[in-house]
């Protein structure tokens, strides 16, 4: 049986993601606590792993409960921030850290996600299973941190999510939240890193791709993919089903 495997939030944009039981949609669509925070450099640019392989060099944990991030160091430094009540001291380290002017900012009506008219990431556990086993030494964990999907379904063939994409694609629902794909996510330069190290895996963009074009399913429709280096589908839940909540453990089933 399909079935919601994981939800994984990121509180600050570029930085570690955490695993939550249950997360409420908000009204604009996306996951409470994903992307809430981000950091803003002078120019209004957000800081993220796309800039700079150094967000790698930081681990860190939030508490959805108390609002607190605890960061650490490559060097054993540890520090923990209220986000609520201290922005302005959290963005001062991360300012000294990453050797910038920076600002904490927080949406906590749509959050700091890139397609700010879309919703959630979704990938199938077996996806996840099948990229980790292109590469020696890789983990499906690792795989899991290195692609940053929102929603993992279990109880699916590799690349089921490809199928809600492209002209007929049908939708997905999780127990009462519709899900309809909006479009395959291109992926950047952050997968192609070791997420504890920052180290990037030789060759990971062109064996990716071509073992993404080897495995294409039958399912999907080959003209809503630009390229074969995308993985995982970026969905929508319409407005009717916005405000309520996915849990851990619900069934999943595709609707026409």
């Amino acid at each position: 049986m399909a079935r919601l495997e994981r939800l994984r939030v990121f509180p600050v944009k570029g930085l570690d993601g955490i695993d939550v039981e249950a997360a409420a949609i908000l009204d604009g669509g996306t996951l409470r606590h994903d992307r809430e925070f981000a950091l803003f450099d002078a120019d209004g640019e957000v800081l993220n792993g796309k800039r700079t392989d150094r967000v790698h060099d930081l681990a860190t944990e939030f508490d959805p409960g108390s609002g607190r991030l605890a960061v650490e160091t490559p060097d054993g430094e540890t520090r923990e921030f209220d986000l609520d009540a201290e922005r302005e001291p959290a963005a001062a380290w991360f300012g000294d850290f990453f050797d910038a002017d920076l600002e904490l900012r927080r949406d906590d009506s749509l959050g700091y996600v890139d397609r700010r008219e879309m919703g959630p990431s979704v990938v199938s556990t077996a996806t996840l299973e099948t990229v980790a086993s292109w590469y020696d030494g890789m983990t499906v964990d690792g795989a899991r941190r290195r692609l940053r999907a929102n929603v993992e379904i279990s109880g699916v063939p590799a690349f089921w999510e490809d199928r809600f994409v492209g002209v007929d694609a049908p939708a997905f629902e999780v127990d009462d939240v519709r899900f309809e794909g909006v479009t395959p996510c291109g992926r950047c330069v952050v997968p192609q890193r070791d997420p504890d190290t920052g180290e990037p895996t030789p060759e990971f963009r062109e064996r990716f791709v071509q073992k993404r074009e080897e495995t294409f399913p039958e399912w999907a429709d080959r003209d809503a993919f630009d390229h074969y280096y995308t993985l995982m589908v970026i969905g929508r839940v319409p407005e009717g089903d916005r405000g309520g909540t996915l849990r851990v453990g619900d069934e999943v089933a595709v609707v026409e």
